[in-house]
């Protein structure tokens, strides 16, 4: 079987995400979540899909069927798939453009299509603009703003990556270089090196004295689709997948204050050079430079450069410009929670609903992370379409549960739960009886976004005001690149949070990363608990709980602010306490 080159996971998970897509702009039930289950399942493997397909193991992914397996092998072998080409002729042009605008659904794309002749986004801006789209039936002046709303995201979109997607590539890039015999030191940096939550594009430096050798490997590298620009200090080329990558080679005497520059952000790195030029210096990405003297104060390592300022060391995830400066001058730098602080994930899918993976599964993959415990938190019943679980269901699962703990030999310790959710008035879709009964109760919003502020708020107050709720899941409900957050008052969420002791989930899936740092940062001031959830449909989302703990670093965040930093004996104390 002859392999196409550079057909990477990510390509061909894109190719089955948009055949689904298409299966539900037709209306075909059920095939769409398959396709996605597929899809994310690909996306997420560890290994190579062509490696997979050439050793016949695609039926061996969860969620690949023979069916599916076999679009998978005619995309590894051809880089294209004719299913996906006549879907696209089945439909009207522009149709599946438009359905990446928030707002339009299938019917919605087909009735603009049909209706005004639009085949394009740019199309769809200019009759909004006129005006033209308000008339429709089923739309109206307010849909018609949220169509340009959703437009102006689109764009942005464009420009972003998520931080969970492009980490484990850049990280590749980074290790690549690091090989290097003529490389001495390579890090990342810019908004990767903060880990914000979208990446722009993505920065890498390295110390050598042979650069034109490191230039010519990185402009080689697999997945390399283009070079823009190629020069003995400077190249930056695009992979495949769309990201730019730019590489620096500085002198190694030179690293640090180059690390620190590129890393930023510009606003930190403003704030640096005011205290610079107080003392007469000059600060860039050369060094730490006394004007009078002409003395290199520091350069050679990025603390160094800190300590000539007399700061402490800020770590990257903070150098955002809100107040880690003054903070640092004053002694008050939070002591920020580990990467490897974590003891449990309180948030985890399985196949009793829609995740990828059995119980015992995803209990191997926790404890091969080394995790005391997991909360499995399927869906409820009212989420038809995540084949949520009927109390009935529910409490076969725990039975479910409680088998396996008796039958482990120590390990990770199962804790029973549920993602509810949680209806337009507040309340809860699973009766008290059955939420008294599991340790975790997660409850989310996954409808209704659009009420106004008011009501969303008083939903999540009450939803809260539920004895047996432990966690507010992905509590603002966005979708990162792609739908807002809903409207709410969070002031007033974290106030109540604060004073029944319900938790604020930081949801680590890529997509979500929901709270944010910044709503991080407000609950914290709060005094508001945190849980840590990888939301994980699959056994690799486990991995996710990394972005997770970014984003509460980013938001000031230490250890003792989150749940599932504690012992499983001091998890139970606090739960709902």
């Amino acid at each position: 079987m002859e392999m196409l080159q550079g057909m990477t996971n990510i390509e061909v998970a894109a190719i089955l995400y948009e055949v689904a897509d298409l299966l539900e702009i037709k209306g075909v039930g059920f095939k769409p979540q398959a396709y996605r289950r597929a899809a994310q399942a690909i996306e997420t493997l560890p290994e190579d899909i062509a490696d997979v397909a050439r050793e016949e193991r695609l039926d061996e992914i969860p969620g690949v069927g023979k069916g599916i397996a076999g679009r998978v092998r005619e995309i590894v072998e051809t880089g294209n798939l004719a299913y996906l080409e006549s879907l696209r002729d089945e439909l009207p042009e522009g149709v599946q453009e438009l359905t990446r605008i928030e707002g339009i659904g299938p019917k919605k794309a087909i009735t603009l299509s049909r209706e005004l002749g639009i085949r394009s986004i740019d199309d769809l801006e200019a009759k909004a603009l006129a005006g033209r789209i308000r008339d429709l039936p089923g739309f109206g002046e307010k849909t018609e703003q949220n169509i340009l709303a959703g437009i102006r995201m689109s764009r942005t979109a464009k420009e972003r990556h998520l931080l969970g997607y492009i980490l484990p590539v850049a990280r590749e890039i980074e290790k690549r270089l690091g090989s290097l015999a003529s490389v001495r030191r390579v890090s990342l940096a810019g908004s990767i090196r903060r880990r914000k939550e979208t990446i722009g594009d993505v920065d890498i430096l390295a110390a050598s004295t042979r650069p034109e050798e490191v230039m010519e490997v990185f402009a080689t590298l697999p997945g390399v689709s283009r070079v823009l620009a190629r020069g003995t200090t400077k190249t930056s080329v695009v992979l495949a997948t769309g990201v730019q990558v730019d590489l620096r080679v500085v002198e190694d005497e030179h690293f640090g204050a180059a690390l620190q520059y590129f890393t930023g952000s510009k606003e930190h790195n403003i704030a640096l050079r005011k205290l610079a030029i107080a003392r007469n210096w000059r600060l860039n990405e050369y060094g730490l430079v006394d004007l009078a003297s002409g003395r290199v104060v520091a350069g050679e390592d990025e603390a160094g450069v800190y300590r000539a300022l007399a700061l402490p060391w800020i770590e990257p995830e903070l150098r955002e410009d809100r107040g880690e400066i003054e903070a640092a001058r004053a002694g008050n730098l939070p002591d920020l929670v580990e990467y490897g602080s974590i003891k449990g994930d309180l948030h985890v899918h399985t196949h009793w609903s829609e995740g990828a993976h059995s119980i015992e599964e995803m209990t191997a993959a926790a404890q091969a992370l080394g995790y005391e415990y997991i909360a499995i938190c399927d869906h409820a019943e009212t989420l038809h379409i995540a084949r949520g679980l009927s109390p009935e269901r529910l409490v076969d699962q725990v039975r479910e549960i409680e088998r396996i703990n008796r039958a482990a030999d120590g390990g990770v310790t199962l804790l029973s739960g549920t993602e509810c959710n949680i209806g337009m008035d507040g309340r809860i879709d699973l009766p008290d009886s059955i939420l008294a009964d599991l340790d975790v109760v997660v409850a989310s919003v996954h409808s209704g976004f659009k009420q106004p502020e008011r009501e969303m708020t008083q939903r999540i107050i009450t939803a809260m005001h539920n004895d047996h709720v432990d966690i507010i899941g992905h509590p603002t409900g966005r979708i990162l690149l792609s739908r807002e957050p809903y409207r709410i008052d969070l002031a007033a969420v974290f106030d109540v949070a604060a004073a029944l002791g319900v938790a604020m989930e930081i949801n680590a899936f890529p997509a979500r990363l929901d709270l944010s740092d910044v709503n991080c940062l407000s609950a914290r001031e709060a005094n508001v608990r945190f849980s840590l959830g990888s939301d994980a449909h699959n056994r690799e989302n486990l991995r996710y709980m990394e972005f997770g703990v970014a984003t509460a670093r980013r938001g000031w965040l230490s250890a003792n602010d989150i749940a599932n930093t504690r012992s499983l004996e001091g998890l139970r104390r606090i739960l709902r306490s």
